[in-house]
């Protein structure tokens, strides 16, 4: 908070100012002058802050894929949600782990560096349970340091876990550019990997899980060499540039694939109402009365919602119905 003069020590200064004691020309080009501002050299920053706001927005995206991807894995409900990305070093991110806990190196190419995914032994071993028939009353997270080795049928079992996380990140990237992650290796000591130096850095995403009630987090790290070819396209202005041109290619796939969508088509052929006692009695052959004439035409719906008027016929031994009015008004005979 700055300091609060008094009235004697503003008297004071505006009569220094009218001696001459102080220039006031001196003291405005001072003021005009570049302030120095704190670095922590330990804690980089490379991005700027609009950069961070895109970077939040594709994360989100990837907790969304991961997580569904996840449950349908594991068969269980997973909640993953984005709890924040920080830009530090890696000598801090390895610090900042477990000694002993699961890493998942892979890399995305054509963009430069070592991507790494972080589950800690407790979550894992979670996973796993469930993956092997385990229910809500059988599984638990355990302790942090109750876990000292991985199997090789467990290191099997979360391979494939890893890799729903690498596909998870190349399709979260997907509206940015176009890349191909693919899974390296599976570590447990971060302390002994020499993929990165220790001052390099990188950027931290961290995902909060929740399964079963139960609440852990994953690390995302991506050094900051994945960003250097990509830098400009994080940009708001470039990735929502409406100047660009339109892509027909786009177009097209978007096309086809709501072409392939199903659709519940309905024709109502009247209402009725009539007792219990008579829907008991009904029997094959039995005639019912509606509130529709046959003369006038038939609502159709599509997905419950009013499409137009047709009227009942056949075609090729098939009930059909031709269309004589859009709901939207548009008549066509």
């Amino acid at each position: 908070m700055k300091q609060v003069l008094t009235q004697q020590e503003i008297d004071a200064l505006l009569n220094a100012m009218n001696n001459g004691e102080i220039d006031d020309e001196l003291l405005m080009e001072e003021k005009e002058l570049p302030q120095a501002k704190a670095y922590d050299f330990r804690r980089p920053t490379k991005l700027s802050k609009e950069y961070v706001n895109t970077l939040f927005m594709i994360f989100e995206d990837f907790s969304k894929y991961a997580g569904n991807q996840l449950s349908t894995q594991i068969r269980t409900n997973v909640s993953l949600k984005l709890a924040s990305i920080e830009q530090i070093s890696y000598d801090e991110f390895v610090h900042s782990i477990p000694k002993f806990t699961l890493l998942g190196l892979f890399h995305s190419a054509p963009l430069n560096g070592i991507q790494m995914v972080e589950i800690n032994p407790q979550l894992c071993m979670l996973i796993v349970e469930l993956l092997c028939g385990g229910t809500e009353a059988q599984v638990n997270l355990g302790e942090e340091g109750s876990k000292k080795s991985f199997t090789d049928i467990e290191m099997s079992i979360l391979e494939e876990i890893f890799k729903t996380f690498v596909n998870a990140f190349e399709h979260a990237w997907q509206d940015i550019t176009e890349i191909e992650s693919k899974l390296d290796s599976l570590d447990t000591n971060p302390q002994l990997l020499q993929n990165m130096s220790p001052n390099e850095p990188v950027v931290l995403v961290t995902l909060r899980v929740t399964i079963f009630k139960k609440n852990t987090f994953i690390n995302l790290c991506v050094p900051y060499v994945f960003f250097e070819g990509i830098v400009d396209k994080l940009s708001f202005r470039n990735w929502f540039d409406d100047a660009k041109g339109f892509n027909q290619e786009d177009n097209q796939h978007l096309r086809k694939n709501i072409e392939t969508v199903d659709l519940a088509l309905e024709t109502l052929l009247g209402k009725t109402t009539m007792t219990l006692a008579d829907f008991s009695q009904l029997e094959v052959g039995d005639m019912i009365s509606l509130d529709q004439k046959i003369s006038e035409p038939l609502e159709m719906y599509i997905e419950k919602n009013l499409f137009g008027m047709v009227k009942p016929g056949q075609r090729d031994e098939h009930l059909a119905v031709e269309i004589l009015e859009f709901a939207e008004g548009d008549g066509e005979e």
